[in-house]
This record gives C-alpha cells, structure tokens and sequence, in this order.
C-alpha cells in the first residue's frame, strides 16, 4: 500500500494540457561502475563492476513524474545508435510520450558514472545526441510546450534550447539549473521554481551578480535569489531536505533519515515528484514534502531510473518508518 498523503497526482493520459508535464531535457546512457571508494588526482583504482542503464537528468525527471501518476511527454534526441533503445527504455515502460524525442546523426548521449561503497557518485557526461537541442530544435515543438501545466528544464542541453523552452512556456516552468551553465538572466526570471542546490545556487548567484559576495548559509542564498527577482526557489540540501520559498514564506523540509545506497539521481527523482505535484496543482511547500521523501527513497538502491518509486510503492517517513 503506498502513502501518498496530501497528493492529488492526475492520472496518466498521454496528453498535454492542464496537469501535464513535458520534460524538455537530456536522455542519456549512464555507463556505471562500482568503486570501493573515490580515486585521487592520478590514482588507478579496480571497480568492482559496470552495467549500462537508462539516465540523463531529463528522462530521468520525466520517468519519476510520469511513474507518480502525472502524465508527461519528453522533448529530447538520441542517437542513430544501439545505445538510443537502452536509453528510452524505461521512459517507454513509465508510459512516458516520446513523440517529440528526435532521432539525429550521432551517438547518444553518455554519462560515465562512478559510485563509491559510501553511495557517493561522480559524474561526466558526453552530450552527444543532447547537444543537438538548441533553440531550431525546441521551437519546433512549441505547441507541445505551450500546453503543458508544467515545463521542466535542465542544465545538460545547449543554453538557446532552454531559453527558447522559457519563452515558449505558458505554464510553470521548473528550472534544474544542474549543471550550472552560462544562461540568460531572463531565462532564470522564469523559473518558478528555480531548483538547485546549495553548490548550484552560489554558482547562480556569481553569474548573476559576479560583484557581490555570495552568501555561505543556504538561507541566504534562497533569499538573495528571490531578491534578484526568482519567483520562487526550492533548495535541496541531500540528507538535511530542502528549503523551499515562495510568496507565501519560506519554508525548511527535513528528509527521512534513509541508509543511502547509491545518491545518482536522487535530485532527478526529487524534481520529478515535485514537478508532478505541482502540475497537479497543489502548493510549493507541499510538493517539496513530497519530493523529498521520493529522492530518500531512490537513494536506497542502485541506478537512476530504476530506484524511481512508483504509486504502489511505500516511500519512507519523517519519523523512519515506512507504511505498510
């Protein structure tokens, strides 16, 4: 029996529209090895293991919404290759719409991901396929974005794809500024929320204001976004929950207290449950309740996509109990 308390997640569609979410993102192969623990600058390690899996921060947020109930469509590309069916087979099996993910001449996109045994993760990617989205390839899907409830954006396609993705939005856009890259300020006006965090946001914050001193307390970067002019900012902190803050306060959210297994992709599932509540219209504070305890229960196994909770699954509480 899942406990989803105080959710109200549509039911899937396959439509956009009102509650729909459209993920316009990265999709990517994540090549994982396990490692005891993390190498030094110039230190050759043994891993333990590798596996290819689906990933890339955008299928990956839409596979965690879509899996929560909310009916999603992906704007991306993959690759003429072998690796584009590894790459999409999760957001196949979620039920999420990829009718506006291209086929480009290519390699998909690749992330060499490291996880240590304390669950611990480094990431490169390869953008492959993804750095194909710039501003031609997003405008030719804005109707799809025009109609979506929620529009979800990441740091791993090209700068003009998410500026075009901004303009095009009529709905809520949700900002993963992950990685932080060079974007108009414009652009990060948009974002409602504007998700990052606590590394991301000083690096958001020297973008936008490369001559004042960036705040050391996770409260003060929260607010001196919101000052710059961020309608709203949700602040993920891992273990210790996120602060969110909007124009009805601020607000801290603990996180259940969790054995973390592996942490790749936690924030992917945590932006996913919170851009799912939000499409399905309830507040900013109580979508971050929500999400948080999704991103404590992906960090309980290994993967990406694959430690996504569905709706019948129990997610972990406040008090480190899971429902029966």
């Amino acid at each position: 029996m899942s406990d989803f308390t105080g959710s109200t997640l549509p039911a899937p569609s396959g439509d956009t529209g009102p509650g729909s979410v459209v993920v316009v993102g990265s999709i990517n192969v994540d090549q994982l090895i396990r490692i005891d623990r993390h190498p030094q600058p110039g230190e050759t390690l043994i891993g333990t293991s590798m596996e290819f899996l689906p990933g890339g921060k955008g299928a990956n947020q839409a596979v965690a919404a879509a899996q929560l109930g909310a009916s999603v469509r992906m704007v991306g590309a993959v690759g003429r290759d072998s690796q584009a069916q590894v790459a999409t087979a999760i957001l196949t099996r979620a039920g999420v719409d990829q009718s506006a993910v291209r086929t480009v001449d290519g390699p998909t996109g690749l992330a060499l991901v490291a996880v240590a045994d304390d669950g611990e993760n480094t990431i490169v990617v390869i953008p492959g396929a993804n750095a194909m989205m710039g501003a031609e390839a997003v405008e030719a899907n804005a109707a799809v974005i025009a109609s979506a409830a929620v529009v979800v954006l990441q740091g791993e396609i090209p700068a003009a794809g998410i500026v075009a993705a901004t303009r095009l939005a009529t709905g809520r856009v949700v900002l993963n500024l992950a990685p932080v890259i060079p974007l108009d300020a414009a652009a990060i006006r948009r974002a409602d929320p504007l998700v990052v965090n606590e590394h991301e946001a000083a690096l958001v914050l020297a973008q936008l204001e490369p001559d004042r001193p960036i705040p050391t307390e996770d409260a003060e970067l929260v607010a001196r976004l919101l000052e710059w002019g961020v309608a709203s900012v949700v602040l993920t902190r891992g273990a210790k929950g996120a602060i969110c803050a909007d124009r009805d306060g601020t607000h801290t959210v603990a996180s259940p207290t969790v054995v973390a297994v592996d942490s790749s992709g936690a924030g992917d599932a945590f932006v996913g449950a919170l851009s799912a509540q939000l499409a399905a219209g309830v507040t900013l504070s109580e979508a971050v309740r929500l999400a948080v305890r999704v991103g404590a229960f992906a960090v309980q196994s290994r993967g990406t996509q694959t430690s996504y909770p569905t709706l019948a699954d129990a997610l972990p509480t406040l008090d480190g109990t899971v429902p029966a």
